[in-house]
């Protein structure tokens, strides 16, 4: 075949090389001549990583962090399921990504193949396979469904023809917008009527959430905030889309401080823009007083919580810029409505709430056990840590002391991979998505030892990629969900618990400057790599205590207990 020759991967490659920069691969049979193309023909930048599951987390981590479509890449079979997870992670996410695999040959399936279309139906993905005469077709129309209905999709590549010549369908394509969403038309009543409701409100709340941000609604429900006087909050994804001004609560539900969440119970009419309402942000049903209305802002076709009173269905921009024009009416007007809204919440005794959000439990310097309390050790961090930070979040107990300790500064500094399919050990590769998405600022990965080892490999991936990285090793010797659930409700322990694992050590070894940290003292190590300023991963492998309870953990015990009890 001659060097001019068009191959069917060389044709997908420079199809995606259009919509993507970044590829994040593991190479094996069946993609290696996609590969082969990505890196002799196309300008996409490659990131190897070191598991199958860790191509899909980083490149969900990468759109994450940079509202960009970005690539993973597996063989066939095996390689194909161990991305599953990852997959269905990004589904339920709803994240933009396309996903190139090998595929079964067109003369049929062999032992190691799998249905991947089936597969990938099973847990909401797309699923497309190129052909000779369409690659480059095929491969556009996975990008747009990607970006269209914001999920991500599998495109296989037949083994027998990725590297056969291409026939036809060479054209090249037309750039996509990667902020198109489907048209929805919006009730212009219905929203006259949620202005007034909202205007009228004594103590309004406005809270927005991941898909507000991605909507670049941020802006005009900010404005909409000041005009009505309203108290503001966020999704745990929604982290930054506000500023922290005399205004804003922080997060709402099971991660609010306190004080925070007597506020938004507080709230006469809520609009919630952008977030899905689950019930860690509903506190499970807690989270509204029972008068409240609420009032959900989505393109979906039903609200996503029962609790909701009546659905907008639109763009998020749309609909708060259309809320923004409606409730402006003269100056005079604008003026007593900002002040009837603050001075409701004033008289409920939220009128300056500034940093009400990290209105937390200091924590002590020792637990009982003698062990770090995470509480002290998230608040030392949020002061030595960068400003210029994006944190990522494995799953596990260990989630709730970020969100509510560190601050970002905007919605894409926050990444949690893994809480929507509730799966843990995708930290490592998303630090790895983060990392090629905003290579000048520092990634704090979070992690827990469970979810560590479960996703190992890929810590030398973290080493070898991110250019200034810290991790923070929560490390409890445990499964500390399952502790604080189940344990306690007399569950036998033993499966829970992990022994001692050296991380720092494990860190060393691949290439990265480490420390055991047992006391607060013990962070000056990572204070002096910090202040050196010289690029690389620190690994803290911090010793925290299994007796301090995160407050949302508490929450879903006892959420867990009444439904026990009821049965």
């Amino acid at each position: 075949m001659s060097e001019t020759t068009i191959t069917v991967s060389a044709a997908v490659a420079a199809e995606l090389e259009q919509h993507a920069s970044d590829v994040f691969a593991l190479m094996g049979n069946g993609n290696a001549w996609f590969l082969d193309a990505v890196v002799r023909r196309s300008a996409m930048r490659l990131t190897t990583v070191r598991h199958e599951a860790a191509t899909v987390a980083a490149a969900d981590a990468f759109y994450r962090a940079s509202g960009q479509l970005a690539v993973a890449t597996t063989t066939y079979g095996p390689g194909y399921t161990n991305a599953i997870t990852p997959l269905a992670e990004a589904a339920q996410a709803r994240i933009p990504l396309v996903l190139v695999v090998g595929d079964q040959p067109t003369s049929g399936r062999r032992p190691w193949d799998v249905d991947q279309a089936a597969i990938a139906d099973a847990v909401g993905a797309a699923a497309i396979v190129v052909g000779r005469g369409d690659a480059r077709s095929a491969t556009r129309r996975a990008v747009e469904t990607a970006l269209l209905e914001r999920r991500p999709v599998v495109l296989g590549i037949p083994y027998d023809v990725a590297h056969a010549q291409l026939e036809g369908d060479g054209v090249q394509s037309a750039s996509l917008d990667a902020a198109s969403e489907p048209f929805v038309s919006i009730d212009a009543e219905q929203l006259a009527g949620v202005a007034q409701a909202l205007a009228g409100a004594r103590r309004p709340l406005l809270l927005a959430g991941r898909g507000a941000h991605l909507a670049g609604a941020a802006e005009a429900l900010r404005e909409l905030a000041a005009r009505l006087g309203a108290r503001t909050a966020s999704s745990a994804l929604g982290s930054g889309i506000f500023a922290p001004d005399h205004r804003h609560l922080g997060i709402c539900g099971g991660f609010a401080s306190d004080r925070a969440a007597e506020a938004i119970e507080q709230a006469d009419v809520a609009l919630v823009v952008g977030a899905g309402l689950n019930q860690f942000q509903m506190r499970f049903g807690d989270a509204f007083a029972a008068d409240a209305r609420i009032v959900q802002v989505d393109i979906l076709d039903a609200a996503t919580n029962p609790r909701v009173d009546e659905l907008v269905r639109g763009d998020a921009r749309l609909v708060a810029e259309a809320l923004l024009a409606l409730t402006a009416g003269d100056a005079a007007a604008a003026e007593d409505s900002s002040r009837q809204g603050d001075e409701g919440w004033a008289a409920a005794g939220f009128g300056d709430v500034t940093g009400v959000h990290f209105e937390r439990q200091p924590g002590d310097a020792a637990a009982p056990d003698g062990r770090l309390d995470p509480r002290s050790l998230f608040h030392a961090l949020e002061r030595i840590l960068p400003a210029d930070r994006v944190i990522v979040q494995d799953g596990g107990h260990f989630i709730g002391w970020a969100p509510t300790h560190l601050s970002v500064a905007d919605p894409e500094r926050l990444l949690m991979v893994g809480t929507a399919f509730q799966t843990i050990g995708l930290g490592f590769p998303s630090a790895v998505g983060a990392g090629a998405a905003r290579p000048e600022s520092t990634i704090v990965l979070v992690s827990g030892d469970g979810g560590a080892l479960m996703g190992l490999a890929d810590l030398d991936s973290v080493v070898r990629t991110v250019r200034r990285g810290v991790i923070v090793l929560v490390n409890d010797a445990a499964y500390g969900a399952e502790v604080h659930q189940y344990a306690v409700r007399g569950v036998a322990e033993a499966p829970m618990l992990i022994e001692q694992v050296d991380f720092a050590a494990l860190g060393r070894g691949l290439g990265a400057t480490a420390a055991v940290i047992e006391t607060l003292d013990d962070l000056r190590q990572l204070e002096d790599w910090l202040a050196a300023g010289e690029d690389g991963v620190f690994v803290a492998d911090c010793r925290v205590s299994q007796q301090v309870v995160a407050p949302y953990m508490v929450e879903i015990r006892e959420a867990a207990m009444r439904a026990a009890a009821a049965d």
